[in-house]
């Protein structure tokens, strides 16, 4: 796998150990550090020089030693249903994706819905699931923990512009973060893990814990490196087929953890930190949308406690797949909600913009590839 050395790490990348060890280096009081991070998370600070209780020369320093800027903002797609994606491109040229899914809540205007922030944490994928545009090209790269971070807080000033509450603008301006983005989160734990310390961390957005969820296509021994974490993150497990079977045929991760390894792994999440998992389930048309498929699935999420997600696939341009009928998506609920299985049927947002995971990233680079003979 390709990596990628930037020039000057991201700011995001710091924490107030290692900000303060660095500011030791050249003569600065620890209590510097403390200063220039609220800048940076609860001021929004996207440079150096609006720190204006540092001195010339310590934001020269800044300025020359970190990157404030290495997630540039290229492109906001709004749709119709309030889901807006943000792409961003990395120093390196890497574009990624960022959701923003509004929930409107009844009798209050936008500015109060609830909003839930998708983020990414590789460049392409390499699980190959074979109905995702995430890893139709591959894994490129693993971002670092400072370009997950980085897309927070891109997400932070835009949300901030519309904030009714100017006096809570420093506050994280949404209500959930799910890493369900582009790539497999497990194979980025590491910097996963620094990336959401960083947001839980007092210094930073203080974000809670119980307010993020990681989703998995089922790396069983990352999950149990994740049940020993002691800050309660929740688990999503992106199911989509209920038997080995059917999920070999769509989810190549379960040749290697097949349901026998994966359902116990669950368990023993579930178990340690004593929360509901979810099961993310992909409903395709005549793949895994039949109703023997809803029994097995009702069986496993009893078996779990769990609640689980349906989401209509989102049609992908080079992939065969197509969604099922309204119909046949409520016939599938119903037979989950017959065997007492807490579960919801997410109805399609973002189809307008080109919302399925990684599907804008991969369209805007075959446009740019396109472009480069003509720049030529």
């Amino acid at each position: 796998m390709a990596t990628f050395t930037p020039e000057k790490p991201p700011i995001h990348g710091e924490t107030k150990e290692s900000l303060v060890a660095r500011l030791a280096l050249i003569g600065e009081s620890a209590f510097r550090a403390g200063q220039i991070l609220e800048w940076v998370y609860k001021r929004r600070a996207a440079s150096p020089e609006v720190m204006t209780n540092l001195s010339a020369k310590l934001r020269a320093w800044l300025g020359e030693t970190f990157d404030f800027s290495a997630n540039e903002l290229i492109l906001n797609k709004r749709s119709n249903d309030v889901t807006s994606k943000l792409l961003q491109r990395l120093r390196d040229g890497s574009l990624i994706e960022t959701v923003i899914i509004r929930a409107p809540q009844e009798g209050v205007g936008l500015d109060h819905s609830r909003k839930t922030i998708c983020i990414s944490t590789q460049v392409g994928c390499a699980m190959g699931c074979k109905f995702c545009a995430s890893g139709l090209e591959g894994l490129k790269r693993n971002l670092s923990a400072g370009e997950i971070v980085a897309q927070i807080l891109h997400v932070c000033r835009l949300e901030d512009e519309h904030a009714p509450d100017k006096a809570a603008a420093g506050l994280a301006s949404f209500d959930n973060i799910v890493v369900m983005g582009m790539g497999e989160p497990m194979a980025n734990y590491e910097a996963l893990m620094d990336a959401l310390r960083t947001l839980n961390a007092d210094w930073g957005l203080n974000f809670g814990a119980r307010r993020v969820t990681i989703s998995t296509s089922g790396v069983v021994p990352k999950i149990l490196k994740l049940a020993d974490e002691p800050l309660g993150f929740r688990l999503a497990i992106s199911l989509h087929g209920a038997t080995n079977e059917v999920r070999e045929q769509i989810m190549p991760v379960n040749r290697a953890y097949p349901l026998e390894k994966l359902l116990p792994a669950c368990k023993e999440f579930a178990k340690k930190h004593g929360r509901m998992l979810t099961l993310e389930f992909i409903l395709i048309k005549d793949v895994n949308d039949s109703l023997d498929q809803a029994r097995a699935l009702a069986g496993i999420a009893n078996d779990l406690h769990a609640h689980v997600n349906l989401i209509p696939y989102n049609k992908v341009e080079g992939l065969p797949w197509e969604r099922p009928s309204i119909t046949r998506q409520d016939r599938f609920l119903k037979e989950l909600k017959d065997r007492r299985v807490s579960a919801t049927l997410r109805r399609e947002k973002g189809h307008d913009i080109d919302a399925a995971c990684g599907q804008l990233r991969l369209k805007t680079e075959k446009e740019l590839r396109a472009a480069q003979p003509a720049a030529g």
